[in-house]
């Protein structure tokens, strides 16, 4: 990446966070929600946003086959990103919204316990995929669905998440890479 290349990033990146909005205490005391709605007010912003993945993935990732979305806000833009790449998107849901054959993966919650599930059918072995989701934080939802992929034999290429928050170390506890465009 050239200089200017760079320069052009970061300016988007900084755009783009300009947008982000956040909520302290909410859903609960501690918490700081980062709000990526405002950003779906201003169609600049977001396609500067699925242009950097779709540049991150071209670069790195030419063969990449599906993006999996993860429920609900990886829906927002998986889609989206996958059309622009013109592959396959991929919806992972939480347990009981899907009809078809599924897999399934439980996790653990700061507060409890979760299950998701995939349609089956829609892997093929050794597809290459790039699982999207708006937010990484503890990882458990991201564990569990590089799990549940690579169940239906998939190969997981990569993690795509819009914000990350390290402090919570999610990250330690994935298997493949992480690409965040924004870490609070």
């Amino acid at each position: 990446m050239t200089r200017f290349d760079k320069m052009a990033v970061d300016e988007r990146v900084e755009k783009f966070k300009s947008y982000v909005k956040s909520y302290p205490d909410w859903p609960k005391a501690g918490v700081i929600f980062r709000d990526l709605f405002p950003v779906f007010q201003k169609p600049e912003v977001l396609r500067n946003l699925i242009d950097l993945f779709k540049e991150h993935i071209k670069e790195n990732f030419a063969d990449v086959q599906a993006i999996v979305g993860l429920e609900s806000r990886g829906f927002l833009f998986a889609p989206i990103l996958a059309l622009e790449l013109n592959i396959s998107f991929i919806p992972i849901r939480k347990q009981g919204k899907m009809p078809g054959k599924l897999r399934q993966s439980n996790y653990t919650l700061e507060y409890g316990e979760d299950t998701i599930e995939i349609q089956e059918e829609c892997i093929t072995p050794n597809m290459k995929c790039i699982i999207a989701d708006d937010l990484l934080a503890t990882g458990g939802t991201m564990k569990a669905a590089i799990s549940l992929l690579q169940q239906c034999n998939a190969d997981v290429k990569e993690c795509l998440v819009v914000i990350e928050s390290p402090d919570l170390n999610g990250r330690k506890k994935l298997t493949v890479p992480v690409f965040s465009v924004l870490k609070f």
